[in-house]
């Protein structure tokens, strides 16, 4: 589904990531885990091409999408609800989702039924049905979160990138996003998802990547990487 062969990246003459590789198959939910700076969101925005790799390939169902623009990505069916959620906030919760679906309205994806599909957003995000005629700009943090992440659905994709859902909520918020990350799993849903909750992230995924400095140290079954003595010491302590 997404392939990411030898990937490297960074910003001007500083190199962030270092010839990494992994894949995310259809269906499943894979989690990139690490440290502060470890190059995490320098990844989901070299994938959804926010910024141009310097070497390696992003294959996205057998075609290469590596350097393309962000729109064009998009278009083919990759959409990334990204690290400080950046809705639209002068527009409402309604018009942000359909927002989403811009590429299905416009045929450069197949369209589908896009009010069934807002609908279930929803359903699926209950805060935003209550508050669907609201500005974005007003609402907590938690419930733009909730926006970014149901708008990443409206585009009706093949993969969702989740960059740092919880980042800055309220413990009881941060149940609520994973509760919902959980539920589009069983729906089928493809996710990547970058969490700093390791031990969260490593309960709803089914297989997890830890990048130290910019390169792929550790990978495996996600359960397997919970259990590793490692990956426990580093990542899963102090209230991970």
């Amino acid at each position: 589904m997404l392939t990411i062969k030898n990937l490297s990246a960074g910003y001007g003459k500083v190199q962030v990531l270092h010839g990494i590789s992994m894949d995310v198959p259809k269906g499943k939910v894979v989690t990139l885990i690490g440290s502060n700076g470890a190059g995490k969101t320098t990844t989901m925005r070299a994938i959804s091409g926010m910024i141009a790799p310097t070497a390696g390939e992003i294959s996205l169902n057998g075609k290469r999408i590596d350097g393309q623009e962000s729109y064009t990505i998009a278009r083919q069916g990759l959409a990334h609800s990204p690290e400080g959620r950046r809705v639209f906030a002068t527009m409402t919760v309604t018009d942000n989702l359909r927002l989403g679906a811009f590429p299905r309205y416009t045929g450069a994806r197949p369209r589908g039924d896009v009010e069934a599909d807002l609908q279930r957003a929803m359903e699926l995000f209950p805060r935003l049905k209550e508050r669907r005629m609201q500005l974005a700009g007003t609402l907590s943090g938690g419930e733009q979160q909730m926006l970014a992440m149901a708008r990443a659905t409206m585009l009706n994709p093949e993969v969702v990138l989740l960059d740092e859902p919880s980042m800055g909520l309220a413990p009881i918020l941060v149940e609520e996003v994973f509760r919902i990350i959980s539920r589009l799993k069983s729906e089928g849903v493809t996710m990547l998802l970058v969490e700093q909750f390791a031990a969260a992230a490593l309960g709803v995924a089914d297989y997890g990547y830890v990048l130290e400095n910019g390169r792929i140290s550790l990978h495996g079954p996600a359960h397997q990487l919970r259990d590793d003595p490692a990956v426990k010491a580093a990542y899963l302590g102090g209230g991970h």
